[in-house]
């Protein structure tokens, strides 16, 4: 198995690790010290040295900030993880809503005379600080560039990720490493820019096409580089297996030590790009002349070429095929025995593994039953193991890392006969992914503007959701992936070859929770006749896997999202009806029979 379930955290363990870090920062003279969830690669998930935030409060989210005070502490976190927080933390921490309360207000409440806040500047990028700083102004609060605090009160942290970095082959890129090194220098070229730093680690696996296993669930390796104008890059990475890499690399990379990273930066001379939203603070101070600039990578690694959708299009059939086998096995075995959640996240790792082509799951499965599936995010272990329970909902998120391509799917089960206010909302999330799935715009436009299409059948009932309604994914890369987002904070315009997933849900908290996701890669749009000449951009769906039909309320789906939705099943057993087994056929026909 690739999911365990130990709980990696206990409440208990806090109190006596925030007075160690209390007692450490009244040794260094500070008031307060930040404690981030990132890590120096500023990514979202993190090594098990970089899980600080986890270690110090036990909180294993993966986004939020703990703000340590001599007489407070505070654990900010967003919509997703407000419910697993109060499990999670003991009282010494106090969860605060983000971004509702901001760090710069809740210091001016908690610190009224002033102090001194010191946070790793290896931790922060300058985006942070520099906000932070303007609206701490003239209130006597001074941020401090310390060491990590944290790590001083770790006895036994473990060490950082040291995996052998491999090969991708181009047939999955879609594009040589040497192109894409030339082609990305060139853009710096032109801008005037000698060099670029690039520290985000999937951007440096898109770059030289190269794949790790430095974080559970993400193929990426944890490197730095530096990406010069003429093309030649400077990679510093501790992987084992450097002599193998090179030859990999070739003349044109030059392979480094991760300690040497900093000592280089200094002698750069000219304007050097370096992301004020994704570097480190230490990086950009460590720079004679640095220039804010997107990462060069970060755009291009998001609009996927020809051969990287074609792969996402195989793997999204593979998983799929793996995905019907468990939904067919689960609607058998639910009725006849007695199934955990435990049960149910193994039995689907091992549906995806029978494929022969899984290289890891690409997050830990989320298997919520009844009001276990109202925690956005939950992870089951043996103490919070339900058992499914008749008349309940179960919610499912999981997906899968294939060479060819990385799934996230969510599919929201009845177990036995739903309740009449689940089928209302549960049809109202799909009208909203239905509508997602339909929609069509002038291509300039962002995710922020998109985002409502999915909310708009919940808002009618008074309905909402406290989460993004699709993130980016990459190709065998992170399952989140910027800077494509539906959502209210989506501010970059959508291209083709995005991938994003669009993935509405509702959430009773103390009864259920809701999810539907599929995949969809953004493409030029079918414009109909008498349209205007202008571009426009549509969705191309890339999961295929039936919806519950216990939980969908028939009579409350229009004419043309009752069409959708058949079309849809009708493609879901045309593409996969010769790929799975005789048991699993009987079921997808019944499954996909239409409404």
């Amino acid at each position: 198995m690739f999911q365990t379930f130990e709980a990696s955290t206990s409440p208990e363990q806090g109190p006596p690790r925030l007075a160690a870090l209390r007692r450490v920062m009244r040794d260094t003279g500070l008031d307060g010290f930040f404690v981030p969830r990132a890590d120096a690669h500023q990514g979202e998930y993190v090594a098990p040295s970089d899980e600080r935030l986890a270690w110090l409060t036990g909180f294993t989210g993966s986004a939020g900030f703990c703000i340590a005070l001599a007489d407070r502490a505070g654990v900010f976190i967003d919509g997703r993880y407000r419910l697993q927080v109060k499990d999670q933390v003991s009282d010494a921490f106090a969860p605060v809503p983000w971004p509702e309360t901001s760090p710069q207000d809740w210091l001016k409440q908690a610190l009224p005379n002033g102090g001194q806040v010191g946070f790793d500047p290896w931790l922060h990028t300058p985006g942070q600080i520099s906000a932070l700083e303007t609206a701490l102004d003239g209130t006597g609060i001074t941020l401090v560039k310390t060491g990590n605090l944290i790590d001083a009160i770790w006895p036994d942290r473990p060490e950082g990720p040291r995996e052998k970095i491999s090969a991708y082959p181009v047939e999955n890129a879609g594009e040589t490493a040497d192109s894409k090194r030339l082609r990305i220098a060139e853009v710096l070229a032109q801008a005037g820019q000698k060099a670029a730093v690039i520290t985000l680690p999937d951007s440096i696996c898109w770059l030289l096409n190269i794949r790790g296993t430095d974080i559970v669930r993400n193929p990426v390796a944890q490197a730095f580089c530096i990406l010069h104008a003429d093309g030649h890059v400077d990679l510093f990475t501790d992987a084992s297996n450097k002599g193998e890499l090179a030859d990999h690399l070739g003349g044109d990379v030059t392979l480094h030590a991760k300690v040497d990273f900093i000592q280089t930066l200094p002698p750069l001379t000219g304007p050097v790009r370096v992301d004020r939203n994704s570097a480190p603070q230490a990086v950009a101070d460590a720079l004679a002349q640095p220039v804010w600039g997107d990462d060069p990578c970060i755009l291009p690694k998001a609009r996927k070429n020809a051969a990287e959708i074609a792969g996402a299009r195989a793997a999204h059939h593979r998983d799929a095929c793996a995905m019907v086998e468990f939904l067919a096995w689960l609607d058998e075995a639910a009725p006849k025995t007695t199934l955990t959640e435990i049960d149910i996240v193994s039995r689907l790792e091992g549906f995806r593994r029978a494929t022969n082509a899984l290289r890891d799951i690409s997050f830990e499965t989320i298997a919520g039953s009844g009001p276990n599936g109202a925690i956005v995010h939950y992870r089951v272990t043996h103490q919070t193991n339900r058992t499914l329970r008749d008349g309940e909902l179960l919610l499912v998120d999981s997906g899968g890392q294939y060479e060819d391509g990385t799934t996230d799917i969510t599919r929201t089960i009845a177990i036995g006969a739903p309740g009449e206010t689940e089928r209302a909302c549960y049809t109202r999330v799909l009208q909203g992914m239905i509508a997602m799935s339909r929609a069509q715009w002038p291509a300039g436009r962002d995710g922020r503007e998109l985002d409502a299409i999915a909310r708009y059948p919940l808002w009618q009932a008074g309905l909402d959701y406290d989460h993004g309604t699709g993130h980016g994914v990459g190709a065998y890369l992170s399952v989140h992936e910027g800077p494509q987002r539906l959502a209210r904070a989506g501010t970059v315009p959508l291209e083709a070859g995005m991938i994003l997933s669009n993935e509405p849900g509702y959430y009773r908290e103390g009864a259920f929770g809701i999810r539907l996701e599929n995949l969809i890669v953004v493409q030029p749009a079918e414009m109909p006749e008498g349209a205007d000449k202008r571009d426009m951009l549509s969705f191309e769906t890339l999961t295929f896997v039936p919806f519950d039909r216990r939980l969908i309320a028939a009579e409350m789906l229009s004419a043309s999202e009752r069409a959708w939705l058949n079309g849809y099943h009708q493609s879901v057993a045309d593409r996969l009806q010769h790929n799975i087994s005789d048991k699993a056929r009987h079921w997808l026909f019944a499954a996909t029979a239409p409404i």
